[in-house]
């Protein structure tokens, strides 16, 4: 049997799964998102109802009436509308604009007919299925076209491009006719499955969506890239014009490009409620300051469609994302090599350093100059932390200023490191720290290694400190237990902590 996937045409034996579809071409897919599973193209077509037919004029669209009466010339012209493709104006008068001729197995009728303007009417001329046109009534007006019975030949109704139909002559010609792909055509055709689900012959299988990001858009490319660290992105919104993912909402990002909100673009929220959320459009929106634009769905709009609050999606950019920052700087010759991209060490320039920061640090303007500088330490001056799941808003704050939440690898500014204090603390930001409640305060004891965040009913909220001993009276911030949330712990290079002085910088990377 004959499949899709993904637009890739594979023949596989009858009784396959989805599963064997996906490795039979390896399509991308990411265990847990979700997967459309489209019927064949005449179940699929039974849900367009509106087409576009461009010509050396214009574009005209016509919609498909909604009428049962009317299903033989609905199939004839599903069956045929490709064949309009190349061919020139047959004719026109100041009541018709006609074009063909094709070949239909309708038959014509000898009647007289009213027509109404606007309406899209199939003809038989010399009431023959043989020289069978499409007629586009430009006024109301009666004729004998060869109709069939059902509806007088009408079929459709003009909806757009109806100064294109008055601009047409018999020297333009049809340059392409196609259907238009809306939202609930996918809905009415489309299925959530799982990878066992057994398919038919015609079946189209979408496993991905593919994004091509833009170039003017490097800060807002970059978080989309953040967002898609696994492969996969959960939904957390949905409606009839857009899905959200809303996993870094709360991280902003200056204005870059604006542009109209069209079917399949990809935009990030640069300000006012919601910064930092990313949307994907089912349907056209006008364009607004408030959303930068981050690129185009290319492939997959299937699965937009389709997907539910919830759900997950695999998603992949074309091109993808440039990150050396956790590599070594050997590691990094190798695989900027691959992307025909000249590295320029900096900092520790050994093989073995590990790389804190690139510049530039955004993967389009690398893309851009075709080199990077990578900035490398020792690995032993790097810290590696455990976040504690149990303090969720301090621990994203933590994220938030020390730049994990968009990198492998965050830093953070020495506030206070004194000899014998055994205690260092780090730099915060009020600003973002509002709200950080009490969660996770300890009880007894704060062991040595455990990182902790003032909490809002002190003074000094948003404040970052480590403890480098045991005590049982105040937190790694030097607040009371109530005031000091526990959010991690550090597991490698707590030694190294004690020799760093106020306005030092200290590279940190969450434990994996």
């Amino acid at each position: 049997m004959l499949i899709k996937i993904n637009g890739q045409e594979i023949e596989l034996p009858e009784g396959s799964t989805v599963k064997d579809a996906i490795k039979a071409t390896k399509a991308p897919h990411i265990k847990g998102s979700v997967i459309s599973v489209i019927k064949g193209k005449e179940e699929f077509e039974k849900h367009i109802n509106k087409y576009k037919i461009k010509t050396t004029a214009g574009s005209i669209i016509i919609e498909i009436l909604e009428d049962e009466k009317i299903t033989p010339l609905i199939k004839a012209w599903r069956k045929n509308y490709k064949k309009f493709n190349g061919q020139r104006i047959r004719w026109t008068t100041p009541d018709e604009v006609a074009i063909g001729p094709i070949k239909t197995e309708l038959e014509p009728t000898h009647k007289e007919f009213q027509y109404n303007k606007n309406e899209v009417i199939l003809s038989l001329s010399g009431f023959s299925p043989e020289s069978t046109h499409v007629i586009f009534s430009k006024d109301q007006h009666k004729a004998i076209y060869g109709a069939p019975p059902h509806n007088r030949g009408v079929f459709a109704k003009i909806i757009g491009g109806m100064r294109t139909l008055l601009l047409l002559t018999e020297d333009d010609h049809i340059k392409e006719v196609k259907p238009i792909i809306e939202r609930r055509s996918i809905v009415k055709s489309a299925a959530v499955t799982d990878l066992n689900t057994i398919l038919k012959d015609g079946n189209q299988v979408f496993t991905y969506v593919k994004v091509k990001p833009d170039k003017k858009s490097p800060e807002s490319v970059e978080h989309f890239f953040s967002l898609l660290e696994d492969g996969k992105v959960k939904v957390d919104y949905e409606s009839n014009s857009f899905i959200g993912f809303y996993a870094l909402e709360g991280i902003k990002k200056g204005v870059e490009r604006i542009e109209q909100r069209k079917r399949g673009t990809v935009t990030l929220r640069n300000r006012g409620r919601g910064v930092g959320r990313v949307y994907i459009y089912r349907e056209d929106r006008v364009s607004t300051p408030s959303h930068n634009y981050i690129g185009t769905v290319q492939k997959g709009m299937e699965l937009v469609d389709i997907a539910r609050k919830g759900d997950h999606i695999t998603i992949k950019c074309e091109p993808g994302r440039i990150m050396t920052v956790n590599m070594t700087q050997k590691q990094a010759e190798e695989y900027l090599q691959e992307h025909h991209i000249k590295q320029i060490r900096d900092g520790l320039k050994d093989d073995k350093a590990i790389i804190v920061k690139q510049e530039p640090k955004y993967t389009m303007d690398i893309l851009k100059e075709k080199k990077v500088k990578t900035f490398g330490i020792e690995k032993d001056k790097l810290i590696e932390i455990e976040m504690d799941e149990k303090a969720p808003r301090s621990t994203w704050y933590f994220k938030k200023i020390s730049g994990l939440v968009d990198s492998p690898i965050g830093s953070m500014k020495v506030h206070f490191a004194f000899p014998g204090m055994k205690v260092v603390m780090f730099e915060g930001d009020k600003t973002e720290a509002k709200g950080i409640v009490p969660e996770n305060t300890p009880t007894k004891c704060v062991k040595a290694g455990e990182i902790g965040v003032t909490n809002m009913s002190r003074h000094h909220v948003g404040l970052i400190g480590v403890r480098l001993e045991d005590n049982d009276e105040f937190g790694p911030t030097g607040e009371p237990f109530n005031a000091t949330n526990i959010i991690g712990k550090v597991t490698k290079g707590l030694k190294n902590i004690e020799k760093f002085k106020e306005g030092d910088t200290v590279y940190v990377r969450e434990k994996k």
